[in-house]
């Protein structure tokens, strides 16, 4: 059996950038580990955009589910918001009858906010660390992690809620966000302690051997060392096979030459952790079968499965792929028709969301426009696909650590001005909270939204689960203000407003022809119609489809796309489909080139 399933201690995470194959992994090593003899595993995703349940091929929710064929393993998929009614039901209904309705009113009001969802997530996720009744009922906790962006604050705040509550009063008589967490400081405490020892907790970072994947897992492995908690194992994933027939193929042999120049550089800070590599499978590793095939162990040697298989696609070319007119260049084409406006490049980590609002951008700068590309993702990759400077152009990021250094100064200069020592000295303390990071970010989030009033902004989005989260914060900011002045009013225009324009925003959503992206895509549609957004249009990103490769390998997996593509086809008003290149497009002369249909390496 592969290094990281090999005698695991009690928990194990798996995280790492966006469409690396973090779920894959996670579930084909919750199945070996549930069928070993007297072994019982819990599967717990953090991902609020989970698809636990598409790779199982089991229905899963918000309930510890029994996994169908594997009788030793049960799962959950933590819902935020199924989290958060639960927690608003713990703090009041003991309320019920001691306090007057319109209290309790005004009381569940204060919490439906971005921050009681995010504390009601974090104090569920905190049950599978600490709880003794997990302990006594199940032998391995596997955690499937969101993106590492989200998930680096997920694994940081034990230890930022534990020590708000142990340097303060935390105000947590208060019927807001907090009003649950002080009966749980013990548990909190608890989980700092779990995380931190490797003896008990195993951080599997998965990558795929590309320069990206490896450089955000060094700097999740360097972030998390400043949390005392120690990442030890390095999956590399979808490694391509050594093979003569395919490597005829010069995409593949391109493809091969990348993964091996990523391989020999290997950033410092993950190069020494303890390593496995795990090959690409075709097709992919969806339900049970596929997924032990995933992780193959001694007695599997001689068991052959379709997982690891694969025989060229039938004769002929792929399915032709309908392209909306023009193709990106296209779609630039009608953005730009407005002269001004916000694009909302979302979807699932991984997907190209970063080089497609890059190559957005650069084009409309390069037909004159004052262009702002910016990205609300933690990871921020926009430098690494934009490295140099673009006329009309200004790039930025919201870092969320400078987000919240600039609002707790602004309070305190503002609320803080004519106080007391006292009561500068309590508002210091509030500001501390871990609440108040979600509060500065969607501030700054606002900035850009407002900016696209006066001309272009194009945002790379955090990957879907964190997106959603930065949206019910923007939901929450736009009840609070028709609270204030009244429904109707035209005395304020809210960033849910703004987004919700559709002749000022267009959302594009971006997938990968798989079936999991594009189940997740169409998940995150319907979540942002409920949001009153109106998705603009579909792109749909390496596509071997459209790339027409010779390679058996590469021909089996363009084979594959074609019911994705389809799918798409259904779900999207306008549809673009980028073939998958040769080398990344990076920097601007390739970026230009990707929004003009062209190759960026030029072949």
């Amino acid at each position: 059996m592969l290094q990281f399933v090999t005698d695991p201690p009690r928990f194990l995470f798996f995280t790492g950038k966006g469409g690396v194959g973090k779920t894959s992994l996670a579930c084909a090593a919750a199945v070996r580990l549930a069928e070993q003899p007297g072994r019982r595993v819990l599967l717990v995703s953090t991902d609020p955009a989970s698809n636990l349940a598409e790779v199982l091929q089991t229905p899963i929710g918000h309930q510890l589910t029994p996994v169908a064929g594997v009788p030793s393993l049960t799962s959950i998929e933590i819902d935020p918001e199924q989290a958060a009614a639960a927690y608003r039901d713990r703090i009041l209904n003991p309320l019920a009858g001691r306090l007057p309705e319109e209290e309790i009113s005004a009381a569940r009001e204060r919490l439906s906010g971005s921050c009681t969802t995010e504390v009601a997530a974090f104090d569920e996720f905190t049950t599978y660390l600490s709880h003794p009744e997990v302990g006594q009922q199940f032998d391995h906790v596997v955690f499937d992690t969101a993106p590492t962006g989200h998930t680096l604050r997920l694994l940081q705040l034990p230890g930022a809620w534990s020590s708000y509550l142990a340097t303060g009063t935390g105000d947590a008589s208060c019927l807001g966000p907090l009003a649950g967490l002080e009966k749980n400081r013990a548990a909190y405490a608890a989980a700092v302690v779990a995380l931190r020892d490797p003896t008990r907790t195993r951080v599997v970072l998965v990558s795929r051997a590309d320069a990206t994947s490896l450089a955000e897992a060094a700097r999740s492995t360097r972030e998390l060392a400043e949390s005392d908690i120690a990442v030890t194992h390095l999956v590399l994933n979808g490694l391509l096979p050594a093979s003569r027939e395919d490597e005829l193929d010069p995409l593949y042999r391109a493809l091969e030459d990348r993964q091996e120049a990523a391989l020999a550089a290997v950033p410092a800070e993950i190069a020494a952790l303890v390593r496995d590599q795990v090959p690409l499978v075709v097709p992919a590793p969806i339900g049970v079968d596929r997924l032990r095939a995933l992780l193959p162990t001694a007695d599997d040697a001689a068991a052959p499965s379709d997982a690891v298989a694969f025989d060229a696609a039938p004769g002929g070319a792929p399915a032709q792929v309908p392209l909306h007119p023009g193709g990106l260049g296209g779609l630039v084409d009608d953005l730009e028709a407005a002269g001004h406006g916000l694009v909302l490049c979302m979807g699932k980590g991984g997907v190209g969301k970063t080089t497609v609002a890059a190559a957005v951008a650069v084009a409309l700068a390069e037909r004159g426009h004052a262009v702002h590309l910016s990205t609300t993702d933690p990871a921020a990759h926009l430098t690494d696909v934009l490295p140099g400077a673009v006329p009309g152009l200004t790039v930025s990021r919201i870092d969320p650590d400078a987000a919240v250094a600039a609002y707790r100064e602004h309070a305190m200069a503002t609320r803080g001005k004519d106080a007391s020592e006292e009561e500068r000295a309590a508002l210091a303390e509030d500001l501390r909270s871990p609440c108040n990071d979600e509060v500065a970010v969607f501030n700054e989030f606002a900035r850009v939204v407002r900016d696209a009033r006066r001309g272009f902004v194009v945002l790379d989005t955090a990957p879907t689960g964190h997106t959603l989260l930065l949206l019910d914060a923007t939901g929450s900011y736009h009840r609070d203000v028709v609270r204030m002045f009244g429904e109707g009013s035209t005395r304020y225009r809210t960033p849910l407003m703004m987004l919700q324009d559709p002749e000022l925003t267009r959302a594009v959503v971006v997938t990968l022809p798989e079936q999991t992206p594009v189940s997740e895509a169409a998940e995150l549609q319907e979540d942002l119609r409920r949001a009153g957004i109106e998705p603009w249009g579909w792109v749909v990103n390496s596509s071997l489809a459209a790339a027409r490769p010779s390679s058996p390998l590469l021909r089996r997996r363009a084979h594959d796309e074609e019911p994705q593509l389809d799918r798409v086809r259904e779900l999207a008003s306008r549809m673009v489909v980028l073939p998958l290149f040769a080398t990344e497009p990076v920097g601007q002369e390739q970026l230009h080139r990707l929004a003009h249909d062209l190759d960026p390496v030029g072949s």
